[in-house]
């Protein structure tokens, strides 16, 4: 493909899918077509950026491409891949940004891919899952190993006892976990008129156990109590333990199966600790470790499969009280078992932190936090460089930005 500053249309292969009978069925066209210059020429957005085809502009239904590639980004092979998890994702180019395309491991990714692989600093493997690889809402999961080089060395399939939506999962040095939470997607509820995904009331959450060398013929299930986990920090072993630090929340913000009402107060999301126990039969417990709301949890990834005493997180938002925006930036600290937060204003959206080592070989959670501010007020944004491990001191430094950057979801750092 060619530069994105092209001003002529190019060729490109997309995904584009159909629904018969309660399957959806993938096909590969070549269209000639980009989103950024549909949308240019008519200047305004038109595909939705939830990648929900039904809530595209009419003037694109029908257009085919090959997503919204609008969730986080990883830098894996020497590539720069960006993501969501409904599609393969889209490479581009790291100097230019210019859209290079469809990247799919050397040809061996068959459909979607995670928006939240694992990389694992020791073997350099990126893993990765795909929910409902074949297109089919029955709980079918497969999980993709990828060398250091970008090619897939392990790909295999399992099926969860509900077919639900898995944003996110964790890895350990020997394990793989992936949560399924009660929230499901259903063909069948959506063509009777009801909501195509709901939290099934009195269905628990599962979380599944996969040994990294045995795979999925070693794969354990346990049953936790009803939640619902969007992002997950980290993970690690310990004294036949597998810790994973989380953001739960009681309930997402979707309906209830049983068209029942759905409180507020269950959507607030708060940073807990789960432990499973492996021997000499599985059993969980877990701990809520602040009463303060958070997400979008960031980390010292050179620790990735490691314990961590050091999680940052988009604070301060409430949805209890219809405040969806987070207004702060805050740093929980596992030595003292403390929050602490810099607030920005009520008038002021955060992104999520990110976090950049002060060098290659500082300690553990040494280093600055970036993130994005959107001020509602001047309609302008800034990227705030904080240090991580003070953030309460506030920005130790601003780069002030004559426009607004629109909150979004992930991002990465990676050193020039």
């Amino acid at each position: 493909s060619r530069s994105s500053a092209a001003s002529d249309v190019y060729k490109r292969q997309v995904h584009a899918y159909t629904i018969n009978n309660g399957r959806v069925s993938y096909r590969n066209r070549w269209v000639r077509t980009t989103q950024w210059q549909l949308e240019r020429k008519a200047g305004r957005a038109l595909f939705a950026s939830s990648g929900d085809p039904r809530e595209h502009d009419p003037s694109v239904y029908g257009v085919a491409t090959d997503g919204a590639a609008n969730t986080n980004m990883v830098w894996h092979g020497g590539k720069l891949l960006c993501l969501e998890e409904s599609h393969a994702p889209i490479e581009i180019d790291p100097d230019s940004l210019a859209t290079i395309g469809v990247h799919t491991f050397n040809g061996d990714l068959p459909t979607n891919f995670t928006a939240h692989p694992r990389l694992d600093p020791d073997t350099g493997e990126l893993i990765g899952f795909a929910n409902y690889p074949k297109g089919r809402f029955n709980g079918d999961i497969s999980y993709y190993v990828i060398d250091a080089n970008g090619a897939i060395t392990r790909s295999e399939t399992f099926r969860a006892p509900i077919p639900a939506l898995i944003h996110d999962f964790a890895i350990t040095e020997n394990y793989l976990i992936f949560p399924v939470c009660p929230l499901t997607i259903s063909v069948e509820r959506a063509m009777a008129g009801q909501p195509a995904m709901a939290w099934e009331v009195g269905e628990p959450t599962y979380i599944a156990i996969i040994p990294r060398a045995e795979g999925v013929s070693g794969i354990r299930w346990l049953q936790r109590p009803p939640c619902f986990v969007w992002h997950i920090l980290n993970a690690w072993e310990a004294d036949n333990q597998l810790i994973l630090d989380v953001c739960e929340q009681q309930q997402p913000l979707f309906p209830a199966s049983d068209g029942s009402s759905v409180d507020p107060l269950a959507n607030r999301t708060f940073f807990t600790q789960w432990r499973i126990d492996l021997e000499p039969t599985l059993a969980f417990s877990s701990e809520q470790l602040s009463d303060l709301v958070c997400e979008y949890p960031r980390f010292d990834e050179r620790f990735a499969c490691r314990k961590t005493c050091h999680a940052y997180f988009a604070s301060g938002g409430d949805p209890g009280k219809g405040e969806l925006f987070q207004r702060g930036i805050s740093h929980y600290d596992a030595n003292t078992r403390t929050m602490h937060e810099y607030h920005f204003g009520d008038h002021c959206a955060v992104h999520e932190p990110i976090f950049v080592p002060r060098d290659n070989n500082a300690p553990e959670g040494c280093g600055f936090l970036l993130s994005t501010v959107y001020n509602e007020q001047s309609d302008k944004s800034r990227l705030v460089v904080l240090d991580a491990q003070a953030i309460e001191a506030g920005p130790i430094a601003w780069a002030r930005l004559e426009h607004r950057v629109p909150i979004g979801f992930h991002g990465m750092w990676k050193p020039a």
